[in-house]
């Protein structure tokens, strides 16, 4: 390996969601590990904490990866009392405190001056205890893992934080009933995988922002470009869904199968569409679509299938196999949308086999890009290397594909605002 090759080469990225009450995304927890290695390979955390910094600032940049959204950084001791925690944007860095970190007075006048600066700070998986009492009073959020916590713990934490100009952040959220019972005892923010669990999304299905329908409507009637009208459904997955819900309603026994996206609209036809979409914005629409989590998974999965299949293939946007991964990744999620499954789900789009063999067990090309990219946004870092050799992916074009993935959901979403 060439000795000076790129510092992004050898770094892939996590990123956990961190959900408010209404479940929508309002940061993320950054996490770098090297390729191959899991995260207690790391030599120091030291090295991890930094290493986390200097690729956020200079090889994967911080605005491409979290959009408008906060990012919360792990700093160990050492990295909290250096200067290059004050390299990072003020406007959008939450310092989180690792458990590691001695909360003595030192670094409680640290925690003072950064905030002087007007950075925001985070306690880590932490432990309530009276004598941090004015360490509270500076810090933003507390941090706690409701699975090592037990409930007389909990309870007497969230009492006694609640006293302080504090945000309590669940950690390890893992199922419906944990999140209902945190909400209740006054957590602000959650962590963790609750938020995949089909219950937690218990609505009567997903519409597209009313932003985005007005966007199609508008290009619709102005007679714009196929190009430009696939775009817009390649911004909203739930959008996307609905089309090919909407292909079959109108062509009932459509004997070909849908390729991608593409295909759908010109089997439905522009002027069907239209009529469509004028009936979806006077009916009303739920404007909470961008900020879904599973939506916004489902969008970034799509783009990093369809990246890697252009990079390897070395074929356009547009072409059928580049159209048939961005569907596939966008569709991988609507099972747990829409609590119901994928057999179902499939019965009713009429997909194509490979797409169908994708979905359902992973199968093919698609289905090995799918399985990469679930395990890249889990942060198993341990397992990325065995289905990178599956797939034949080199890891720079795996880094170069995520890193675009994130970046073109973030210019997706400031579009739509």
């Amino acid at each position: 390996m060439n000795g000076n090759a790129p510092q992004q080469n050898k770094f892939f990225l996590g990123r956990q969601p961190i959900l408010d009450s209404q479940q929508e995304i309002v940061g993320y927890e950054l996490l770098f590990r090297a390729t191959e290695k899991n995260v207690s390979e790391y030599e120091s955390q030291n090295q991890a904490s930094m290493s986390v910094i200097a690729s956020a600032m200079a090889g994967f940049g911080f605005r491409e990866v979290l959009g408008d959204k906060l990012g919360f950084i792990n700093v160990t001791q050492e990295v909290l009392l250096s200067d290059m925690v004050e390299v990072l944007p003020i406007e959008q860095t939450i310092i989180e405190l690792l458990e590691t970190v001695s909360l003595t007075g030192v670094v409680q006048e640290r925690c003072r001056e950064l905030k002087g600066k007007g950075f925001r700070i985070a306690l880590d998986d932490h432990v309530y205890a009276p004598e941090h009492e004015d360490l509270y009073r500076l810090v933003d959020v507390v941090k706690i893992d409701i699975l090592e916590t037990s409930q007389s713990q909990l309870h007497e934490a969230v009492t006694a934080l609640r006293h302080f100009p504090v945000k309590l952040l669940a950690e390890r959220v893992e199922t419906v009933g944990q999140f209902q019972d945190c909400l209740e005892l006054g957590f602000n923010l959650f962590q963790g995988y609750f938020f995949a669990r089909p219950v937690v999304l218990n609505r009567k299905g997903l519409q597209p922002s009313h932003l985005i329908m007005l966007r199609l409507l508008t290009f619709l009637q102005e007679g714009a470009e196929l190009d430009a009208i696939q775009d817009v459904f390649r911004t909203a997955p739930e959008l996307s869904y609905n089309l090919l819900k909407l292909v079959n309603s109108v062509h009932i026994g459509l004997r070909e199968k849908i390729k991608n996206l593409r295909h759908a609209i010109m089997i439905l036809g522009i002027d069907k569409l239209r009529r469509w979409v004028q009936l979806a914005v006077f009916a009303g629409s739920d404007s909470r679509g961008i900020n879904n989590p599973l939506l916004e998974m489902a969008a970034v999965r799509g783009r990093l299938m369809e990246y890697l299949v252009m990079e390897r293939s070395k074929l356009p946007r547009g072409s059928d196999p580049v159209e048939a991964a961005f569907m596939t990744g966008i569709l991988s999620l609507m099972d747990t949308l829409f609590d119901t499954s994928l057999e179902d789900i499939l019965a009713e789009l009429h997909l194509s086999d490979e797409v169908a063999a994708a979905l359902l067990n992973r199968e093919g090309e698609l289905g090995n890009l799918l399985a990469l990219a679930e395990t890249l946004e889990q942060a198993n870092f341990g397992e990325i290397q065995e289905l990178v050799e599956k797939t034949d992916i080199p890891l720079a074009l795996l880094l170069a594909a995520q890193l675009d993935a994130f970046n073109w959901r973030a210019s997706m979403i400031a579009d739509n605002h």
